[in-house]
């Protein structure tokens, strides 16, 4: 899934929902999109939803066409979007100023944001180009979760003849020894091109093993922080044996094969993994 912000530098707020209005218009015509409007207002009770539904922390209503609506609590951005991944090649996120996704900047307002997350900078909403947005967009890394790959091997073809799904995750360590300085981050750089057809063609082969039916792997780059998930092995299979044998040989030849740089930024120090091996 892609995740594309849509900060609000001070611009008029009526043409801003206009432009995310024809931003998501243009998205859905390449795919399901999930929206994510950020209110601090909710927080304290000044924006309710009136429901239907009486207690819970959680509520669902469902209509007959599938329609629904829900209110809930302990949910922030990050999980909305993980959920949003299972079913939505799209998300766009409104209300946040400091989003780590590509974003497009309205307004002529300054912004803290890198220059390498603005896919567009506009000092008013009728100029954005929502068609070269969403070019730009699909050039940058996509949103993937362990839950997101699984719900994609299971819409294979071939699902039916599968009765096995294994998986492997990889995340940040904070420390291999209790007396470790701790692990802040890592940051990951990929050989570009390079990495990206090294990933695809490893996914290829392992596809060709006698009753393996699909593989998704994934890995991020940028920063990833202490906790976070950093890789992704899903293996879609006939049976058990080989989804277990393809996926520990799929995240063993991903690490040998691919082409990703790993620095690390403990609380003492920094420094590049492949410098000190």
């Amino acid at each position: 899934m892609y995740v594309l912000g849509i900060c609000d530098r001070g611009a008029d707020r009526d043409a801003v929902k206009r432009a995310v209005d024809r931003t998501v218009d243009c998205l859905e015509r390449r795919g399901r999109v999930g929206v994510v409007s950020y209110d601090a207002t909710i927080a304290d009770g000044q924006a309710i939803h009136e429901s239907n539904v009486v207690g819970g922390d959680v509520s669902y209503e469902l209509g007959a066409d599938g329609d629904w609506a829900a209110s809930g609590t302990g949910l922030n951005v990050a999980n909305a979007l993980d959920r949003l991944a299972v079913e939505c090649e799209y998300a766009v996120v409104t209300g946040i100023s400091d989003l780590r996704y590509p974003t497009v900047l309205i307004g002529d307002r300054a912004s803290d944001h890198s220059d390498d997350d603005v896919l567009a900078a506009v000092d008013a909403p009728g100029d954005l180009d929502v068609d070269a947005v969403a070019d730009a967009l699909e050039e940058t890394e996509p949103h993937r979760t362990l839950e997101s790959l699984v719900a994609r091997v299971k819409r294979s073809p071939n699902a039916d003849r599968s009765g096995a799904i294994a998986t492997f995750t990889g995340r940040v360590r904070a420390k291999d020894d209790p007396d470790d300085a701790r692990t802040e981050y890592l940051e990951f750089e990929k050989y570009e091109g390079v990495a990206d057809e090294r990933m695809a063609a490893l996914e290829a082969d392992l596809e060709e093993r006698e009753g393996v039916l699909e593989v998704e792997l994934h890995h991020r780059t940028g920063v990833v922080r202490d906790g976070e998930d950093i890789v992704f092995v899903v293996v879609l299979a006939g049976h058990r044996t080989e989804a277990f044998r393809t996926v520990e040989d799929g995240i063993n030849r991903l690490k040998d094969e691919v082409p990703l740089f790993k620095k690390e930024v403990t609380v003492d120090d920094e420094f590049w993994v492949h410098e000190r091996t």
